[in-house]
């Protein structure tokens, strides 16, 4: 609470017009929504998916005619959200030392961590990957639902997919199911021809000044003049122009889908590699969901043309997660998500007018968090190329992961059930 309280006074009444000019956004939406019947998607191009008018509509019950009402509820609305995933990290054995991490992260990153529709979705991502092994439906619908709202959320399926027994039953079908719910409604209200409109309103963006790619010329652009820092001013985001921003830009498309493919190849290819051992070692199970949905979540960061400070709240879930469950070799992985949600917040909001001008301090600062995150993703696949035969992958502190019940033996993986050998629906316990 004093970690949201905080956040809130920092970002909804300090530094309101720096940190929640979204939040006001989406009011506004709203506002015209219940005021004129115009809504986003339904009646108008929208750059986001279509049920991200869910949560707006939540803070909504408190009035959308001015701004610090709605901004408190959106507030309360994410505080209670966390609050859910907070008691759910708490249920694992090292629950303590994942929400302390949790909490540092959202401390260190700032207002940036509760003002944007991320801050929502990053909950459900949470629940629905410590459900991963126990409850794949639950988990596969709720990643679904989170990527309807920000589109960010959805990579999970793959590693979720990859882990389940029956991943059409278990995973697709209720994403399916999801799909189906979100694409209806909206075809119901009339909104059919743009419920995917989101898709082309960010293919207009240019290279944004915080992303990945843009780092070179953000670095070059401190004692270059060819390097033009400007405001994209429909989109409302500061993009970097100079020799070859506009073909990286136009590259980065295909690039992100041809890395998001590479990596779940990866992915597969790992299962594959670790045989019968995969479907018997819970924990083995666990980390490859978890080091694959962080994995996804970095392709999607540093293959992309836009590097909003939110991003950063795509690479905690499967780290607190994976500290919950005290599986080994993510302490450092966590300690470099939490430099770059500090650095983060250094260049958003409190120096970003020097990033936009050209600081050099800052703007060094943040070309020094995007080669981090390079490095994280390198070490990300490098770890999941590491033969896992003869390596424990027990917890921390040396305990095996073991299910809640005596397994049974099984015919082999196609078993009926669904569930390693045979046993009901399984829970990691460290």
């Amino acid at each position: 609470m004093v970690v949201h309280a905080w956040l809130t006074w920092l970002g909804a009444v300090l530094l309101a017009e720096q940190s929640f000019g979204d939040v006001d956004l989406y009011r506004e939406w709203v506002r015209d929504g219940l005021r004129l019947g115009w809504w986003p998607v339904v009646d108008e191009a929208w750059v986001y998916p279509a049920a991200a008018l869910l949560p707006m509509l939540v803070p909504a019950v408190v009035g959308t005619a001015t701004y610090l009402p709605y901004a408190l509820a959106w507030c309360a609305l994410v505080a209670a959200l966390n609050a859910v995933a907070v008691a759910g990290l708490l249920r694992r054995r090292h629950g303590e030392t994942a929400v302390l991490w949790w909490m540092t992260f959202l401390l260190l990153l700032g207002p940036a961590a509760i003002g944007r529709l991320d801050a929502v979705v990053a909950p459900l991502s949470v629940l629905a990957l410590l459900g991963a092994l126990r409850r794949p439906r639950v988990a596969a619908a709720l990643v679904t639902l989170g990527a309807w709202v920000k589109v960010s959320p959805g990579a999970a399926i793959v590693p979720l997919a990859l882990a389940a027994r029956r991943p059409w039953r278990d995973v697709v079908a209720p994403a399916a199911a999801v799909c189906v719910v979100v694409v209806g409604t909206v075809a119901a209200l009339g909104g059919l021809p743009r419920v995917t409109s989101f898709v082309a309103e960010q293919g207009e963006r240019g290279l944004q000044i915080e992303s990945v790619a843009a780092t070179p010329w953000l670095v070059v652009g401190l004692w270059s003049d060819a390097v033009r820092r400007y405001l994209n001013r429909p989109l409302v985001t500061f993009e970097i122009s100079g020799p070859g921003t506009q073909a990286t830009a136009d590259a980065l498309g295909a690039l992100l889908v041809v890395g998001f493919a590479a990596a779940a190849v990866l992915l597969w290819w790992c299962r594959r590699r670790d045989g019968e051992r995969f479907w018997s070692d819970d924990a083995l199970r666990l980390d490859l969901v978890l080091r694959g949905a962080l994995l996804m979540a970095l392709v999607l960061i540093v293959l992309n043309k836009v590097g909003s400070p939110q991003f950063m709240t795509w690479l905690a879930p499967p780290v607190a997660v994976a500290l919950a469950h005290g599986l080994p070799r993510w302490g450092r992985v966590a300690a470099v998500v939490a430099a770059a949600a500090f650095v983060t917040q250094v260049a958003y909001p409190w120096f970003y007018a020097d990033v936009v001008r050209g600081g050099t301090v800052v703007t060094l600062l943040l070309a020094a968090r995007n080669v981090a995150l390079v490095a994280l993703l390198v070490a990300t696949v490098v770890r999941l190329l590491r033969p896992a035969a003869g390596e424990e992958l027990s917890p921390a502190d040396g305990r095996t992961a073991r299910l809640p019940w005596p397994p049974r033996r099984s015919a082999g993986p196609g078993t009926p059930s669904g569930a390693v050998g045979g046993e009901p629906p399984e829970q990691v316990r460290t």
